[in-house]
């Protein structure tokens, strides 16, 4: 007699266990140096951080002047437009109420330009992702006013 025996497991599990981190570069509205200011910079990463609520989770970020290189895991109910969307709405409604002289520089209320790059990072790139990242200033040779060695981000 030839019996078959299948094992398996119908138990869910919770959470999103995949990974869909994607490496993104957003770029200011006329290409308008706006990141030259420190505070300016920690404005755009500490909104970009408080989108953690909505499942996003975030590594390294690297501003030149007038763009900004991150990467993202992006939650499994969003896509990568929804994505976009949510991320440059949030970025620039932080900066204009944080920063009242970029309603001066941006009357109609668009912070980020239409332009919007991203690319498939996942696990096995992420470090090689994070080290370009990290050397973004000294890519395109800047020099940030006010910039100071900030510890790592912590949600609170």
């Amino acid at each position: 007699m030839n019996e078959t025996i299948i094992s398996g497991c119908s138990k869910k599990i919770a959470g999103d266990t995949r990974n869909n981190w994607v490496t993104m570069l957003f770029v200011t509205k006329n290409r308008y140096n706006c990141f030259k200011k420190q505070q300016y910079i920690d404005t755009c990463t500490q909104a970009f951080h408080r989108m953690e609520r909505f499942g996003y989770e975030f590594g390294d970020f690297g501003f030149a002047w007038n763009h900004v290189h991150f990467q993202v895991n992006i939650p499994k109910r969003y896509s990568i437009q929804t994505a976009e969307i949510m991320l440059k709405s949030y970025t620039s409604r932080c900066m204009f109420e944080t920063h009242l002289g970029f309603r001066k520089r941006y009357p109609r209320g668009s912070f980020w330009s239409g332009y919007e790059h991203h690319q498939s990072t996942g696990l096995t790139n992420l470090e090689e992702s994070s080290t370009c990242l990290r050397d973004q200033q000294r890519h395109h040779n800047l020099v940030v006013a006010g910039q100071q060695k900030l510890p790592p981000w912590s949600a609170e």
